[in-house]
């Protein structure tokens, strides 16, 4: 079975910004490309799990989320980093009802694991929300990381204040 690396993308991959969905706003976070290489080099795979509800609330497209998309994977890729797949949730509740894909929900992880037979519990989520480390939880990921400079309590197994802790 395969061990995979999970990310959420705004305020974990690329500097938050308020529904972020152009290539001239994107900024990496420092360190993530240094974090992504050093779990490559372990054997995981690299994923990314993101909410964007901002295409529900007709803040941007799919088309202008996968146009995106394809930029940081390539981004990436020359950067001797592969992004296996991006999975995202374009749902919001208030506007769609309830989805099981939107995190706090599990289901951009449980389709990752079906698509890439990932053992979950060998596999590590570094979110920057609570609710990024619910949903890990409720997929069975086994190590837990949340990435915040103001939360001191949290379900996840480690809290960091920045990426390069984790080097």
């Amino acid at each position: 079975m395969t061990k995979a690396l999970f990310l959420d993308r705004d305020g974990v991959v690329n500097v938050e910004k308020n529904y972020l969905h152009k290539i001239e706003d994107f900024e990496l976070m420092d360190g993530i490309v240094e974090v992504c290489r050093a779990y490559v080099e372990k054997g995981y795979l690299i994923l990314i799990v993101t909410n964007q509800s901002g295409i529900s609330r007709g803040y941007y497209s799919e088309e202008d989320f996968a146009l995106l998309s394809q930029w940081m994977m390539d981004h990436f890729k020359g950067l001797g980093i592969i992004i296996e797949k991006i999975y995202h949730c374009p749902h919001h509740e208030s506007i769609d009802g309830a989805c099981g894909c939107r995190k706090p929900e599990p289901g951009m992880f449980l389709r990752a694991q079906r698509d890439y037979d990932i053992d979950m519990a060998s596999s590590v989520m570094i979110g920057d929300n609570e609710r990024d480390i619910e949903a890990a939880l409720r997929a069975g990921v086994g190590m837990n990381i949340l990435l915040s400079n103001h939360m001191n309590v949290s379900k996840a197994d480690k809290i960091v204040h920045s990426l390069r802790e984790l080097l």
